[in-house]
């Protein structure tokens, strides 16, 4: 029988879940937060522009970097920790320009871990099953948001955005940590 994922591709794939779950949870109610910090709805685009930007520039960057590293998982771990950081500095955005700020470090955390993470879970894919990982691994994309948008949604409404920033970042540390302590499947 053939193995279907091996530890590296389950070690990948539960982390970046939390990664995701974290990012799902402020998606669909964005905009309420931006308006609670004196901003509008083209704010929370414009905001949303340079966190698309910073992410586009910085994986041009990172992927060539990826290239070069031998141990991989370490740009994950930076890329999944600066992440919390800005997820965790949300919780002192009092303006538009400190917004804008969290929102590049967010980016550039997303696009460093990201070509490092699909090298490596290319990487340890059973070659005869390669469509069927990527699939699970898109359909867990998909389940992180739908999950994630109701707790972020909950949380927010029920105990307000401090709570709902400290455990997006707290899912954040939690993957880096992981990964930062189990690299052997990932070398």
């Amino acid at each position: 029988m053939v193995k279907t994922f091996n530890k590296a591709v389950k070690i990948l794939l539960f982390t970046n879940g939390f990664i995701l779950l974290a990012a799902a949870m402020i998606g669909p109610i964005y905009a309420f937060f931006v308006e609670s910090v004196g901003g509008n709805l083209l704010d929370a685009s414009l905001t949303g522009a340079a966190f698309a930007f910073a992410t586009g520039i910085t994986l041009l960057a990172f992927g060539k970097i990826t290239d070069q590293i031998k141990r991989k998982y370490l740009l994950i771990v930076i890329g999944y920790a600066l992440m919390g950081i800005g997820y965790l500095a949300f919780i002192w955005v009092d303006s538009l320009l400190t917004l804008l700020i969290v929102q590049i470090i967010i980016g550039i955390g997303g696009a460093i871990y990201a070509p490092a993470f699909d090298a490596l879970y290319s990487l340890n894919l059973n070659n005869r099953r390669k469509g069927f990982g990527w699939g699970t691994w898109e359909a867990m994309s998909q389940f992180a948001i739908a999950i994630g948008s109701i707790i972020g949604g909950l949380i927010a409404t029920y105990y307000g955005f401090p709570l709902l920033f400290l455990a997006m970042a707290l899912l954040c540390f939690i993957s880096a940590i992981y990964i930062l302590l189990n690299p052997k499947p990932l070398l």
